[in-house]
């Protein structure tokens, strides 16, 4: 298999804090993967030392082939890293913000501006080309600030929680620029909270929990690691009031409805029970509500007890 990033045993500390404890990971070559972790859980952590912004304490990290502390400039050639907030100047149109990062990259003037035309049409910002960036929208913003990662064609692009701040539609937008550049044979590594943004993005899914990889594999791989169904209490109007995941069994789903009816939400006027499939919710709290080790069945029908909705 044609690794763009490899990981093995990384370890990180701040003072005395433990953010990174024993770290692996294995990303193929032109594919989406996803990140996953709570606030404070290393996912920036993760990404400035794969990008060679921060050096690990023990470990070793490849990223298109090269070690990121003994070959550090080499990777720095094959990688872009988008942050969480918009890198863009606020003052110049869309067209002139590329331009600048094309001449920064070391193209010239005639190519910068093909460079830009071409990624301006590319993530559907042509028709806002002349506008300053003062005039756009989150979104367009996001989008903008995704194209100039890639003003200089790189094999590897970092995502750090790109859709932080954005409405649903912009969202959705993004999406499908991140995609797009997948398909075209772009490794992508995002870090994300939203669990649908793993579910509908990335090819393969890692959760982070304690500093190390807590669990592995495509978005349906996780969840049939949960195996079975999850019981909701709903009031009148469709709000979740609890939920209670099951290992599929009969057995299983008898006892969760059982210890819903015994719940005071139960007693409210209209409430009704429904069963769904389990989702990337279901995964990630059964693993940070345990030890960390992968969820299986019995561990998401034993953890946690209840879960209230926010």
């Amino acid at each position: 298999m044609n690794l763009a990033i490899e990981a093995r045993g990384l370890r990180k500390r701040f003072g005395r804090t433990d953010v990174l404890t024993g770290l692996d990971l294995a990303v193929p070559a032109g594919t989406v993967f996803a990140l996953l972790g709570a606030n404070g859980a290393g996912k920036t952590t993760t990404i400035n030392i794969l990008t060679t912004l921060v050096q690990p304490d023990a470990g070793t990290a490849r990223v298109a082939g090269y070690d990121v502390v003994a070959d550090a400039e080499e990777v720095k050639r094959r990688i872009s890293l988008t942050g969480q907030s918009a890198a863009v100047d606020e003052v110049l149109t869309g067209t002139e913000n590329l331009v600048m990062m094309g001449r920064l990259s070391g193209l010239d003037r005639r190519a910068a501006r093909a460079r830009a035309a071409e990624l301006l049409d590319r993530f559907g910002l042509a028709d806002a080309a002349g506008r300053k960036l003062g005039t756009y929208s989150g979104g367009m913003r996001r989008r903008l600030d995704l194209s100039l990662s890639l003003v200089v064609d790189v094999p590897v692009l970092f995502l750090d929680e790109p859709t932080t701040g954005l409405d649903t539609r912009s969202r959705q937008e993004l999406w499908s620029v991140i995609r797009s550049l997948a398909e075209t044979g772009t490794t992508v590594f995002l870090t994300t909270q939203y669990l649908e943004e793993a579910d509908r993005l990335a090819d393969r899914i890692a959760v982070l929990h304690a500093g190390r990889v807590a669990a592995e594999g495509t978005a349906d791989e996780l969840k049939a690691r949960i195996g079975g169904d999850v019981v909701e209490l709903r009031d009148a109007d469709g709000r979740l009031l609890l939920e209670r995941p099951t290992d599929g069994s009969v057995h299983g789903l008898r006892a969760a409805i059982d210890e819903l009816d015994r719940s005071a939400a139960a007693s409210a006027v209209g409430v009704q029970v429904s069963i769904r499939r389990p989702s990337l919710d279901d995964v990630f709290l059964a693993i940070t509500a345990g030890g960390g080790s992968a969820p299986t069945a019995a561990d998401a029908a034993s953890a946690p007890e209840l879960i209230e909705s926010k």
